[in-house]
């Protein structure tokens, strides 16, 4: 079996030391729809605007801290106010250049970054930038697989909970969501939903406990500083969020640099990527309430109110 590339996003930078971002309340309350494009679909890109420029390709990641640009986007806007950080990634740990952004505009939310990273292009699979977790506090992120659609907007604007079969409680940490509760193959494991991930990354503490897994194959991936990070590949057979079950999947075994930045090294964890959040009809990131809410398919949550729930 060949390992499905992951999606290089953000998921490789998930924070940024010595940067904070400032994001000032959002100038329309509306909801701002943003159609996926059919081709991009897999990698979550949405436009924005920067100083009334663009519209610019974003990837959608709810691993990263930092909003991120290519070096190419910020030569194009002069954004040449440079400063230095460092900037973690899934394979290390690197000082990069910083810019602020001025005027960055998603649909109808305008927001102030005090210090984006400035990478490489193509560390970010030829987008022209990372929408990080700076962009999203206080904020429901709706991931519409069915339509194809995100949603940015407050919870009530989006519906409230109604729709959902699973609501899930997370704890903050860095800015990010993480699951507590969470059981894969019998094992309890912190997951973090990582929308800038295609596959689900697991943490070497979870390896061990799942000793009797088969391996299937060795691979690397590329981070967004430019740097390999090789792990094995095992099947996750049942994990469980809530009363769903995500069944038969694989998961690359890595010691990934989030996961110390996170506190989870020494214990059981998992980023739960994009092949498999894209099972369910919907998902729903809600950092102000602390949620994670799951919309199950028609068909899975029929035969759930007579057996057993399966995704």
């Amino acid at each position: 079996m060949s390992w499905h590339p992951f999606a290089v996003a953000a998921a490789l930078a998930t924070s940024l030391t010595g940067a904070a971002a400032q994001a000032p309340p959002p100038s329309d309350p509306g909801v701002d729809v943003l159609q996926i494009d059919r081709e991009r679909y897999q990698r979550m890109t949405v436009p924005v605007t920067i100083q009334g420029q663009g519209p610019f390709d974003f990837l959608i990641d709810t691993g990263a801290q930092a909003t991120v640009l290519s070096r190419a986007l910020a030569d194009r806007l002069m954004l040449h106010d440079r400063d230095t950080a460092t900037l973690v990634g899934m394979a290390s740990t690197r000082t990069v250049e910083t810019t602020p952004i001025e005027d960055f505009n998603l649909g109808s939310r305008s927001f102030y970054i005090r210090q984006a990273p400035v990478v490489e292009g193509e560390n970010i699979g030829g987008a022209d930038g990372i929408l990080g977790l700076d962009s999203l506090q206080n904020q429901r992120v709706l991931l519409d697989f069915a339509r194809r659609e995100i949603s940015v907007a407050d919870a009530e604007q989006l519906g409230g909970n109604r729709g959902y079969e699973i609501v899930v409680r997370a704890r903050e940490r860095l800015g990010q969501l993480i699951i507590t509760t969470a059981r894969l193959d019998g094992v309890q494991v912190d997951v973090v939903v990582d929308t800038g991930a295609q596959g689900s990354v697991g943490n070497l503490a979870l390896l061990n406990r799942l000793r009797r897994n088969k391996e299937l194959a060795s691979t690397e991936m590329t981070d967004i500083n430019g740097i390999t990070l090789g792990g094995v590949v095992r099947v996750g057979r049942q994990l469980q969020l809530g009363r769903a079950n995500v069944q038969n999947f694989p998961i690359l075994f890595a010691d990934s640099r989030p996961f110390h930045s996170l506190g989870l090294a020494s214990k059981p964890a998992l980023i739960l990527g994009m092949s498999e959040l894209k099972l369910f009809r919907r998902v729903a990131i809600d950092f102000k309430t602390r949620r994670v809410l799951f919309d199950l398919p028609a068909r899975v949550a029929f035969e759930s109110r007579f057996g057993p729930l399966g995704t």
